[in-house]
């Protein structure tokens, strides 16, 4: 990902992602901004840009990586950008999808694309935003539960408010695309 490519990126987040407003956010706590990560990964050029820096992310985690994925929804879009930009450059990776409940009907099962990352592959969970780290380390305690290693994590936005101290505890490595700090200024 060139520099022009990720300024680009950072303003597309800024325009489509960031709001100033009261929220609850996920974790339960109070908000006066807002990080809605989907309108930028979801965006044809924001999503192309994210599987770009998300790849640049991931191939700095010892490899060999065998997949990306993480809690449905935030995860999806990511996870299939950061698969084709993996393929494009020559470095496939599959992309995966965590349920948050076990599937209804059929197999039951937790995890989509399974068939591709069979026991012992690598991978690593991706997050549109990241608090308190919370659904982050759900989703690695669901990756390990379906026998993947987890080489860590890689976020679109940290929002800064403990998301890496409370990953850093678990002994998983956090990378952030921005933090707060950057968007926002």
């Amino acid at each position: 990902m060139t520099s022009e490519e990720r300024s680009e990126l950072m303003q597309i987040v800024r325009d489509l992602s960031y709001e100033e407003r009261e929220v609850t956010l996920a974790s339960g706590r109070k908000s006066n901004f807002y990080f809605d990560g989907k309108q930028t990964t979801l965006h044809a050029r924001g999503g192309f840009l994210v599987g770009k820096a998300f790849l640049a992310e991931v191939q700095k985690f010892a490899g060999p990586i065998h997949g990306v994925g993480g809690l449905t929804l935030g995860a999806d879009p990511i996870a299939t950008a950061t698969s084709i930009a993996g393929q494009l450059a020559g470095e496939p990776m599959h992309a995966f999808i965590i349920r948050k409940e076990p599937k209804g009907h059929g197999t039951g099962q937790w995890l989509e694309g399974r068939k591709n990352l069979p026991p012992g592959s690598r991978v690593v969970i991706v997050e549109d935003v990241t608090t308190t780290g919370g659904s982050s380390i759900k989703a690695v305690e669901r990756a390990r539960e379906e026998g993947l290693e987890v080489a860590g994590i890689v976020t679109l936005v940290d929002r800064e408010e403990g998301a890496r101290e409370n990953i850093e505890k678990e002994r998983i490595e956090l990378r952030a695309v921005f933090t707060r700090s950057q968007v926002v200024g």
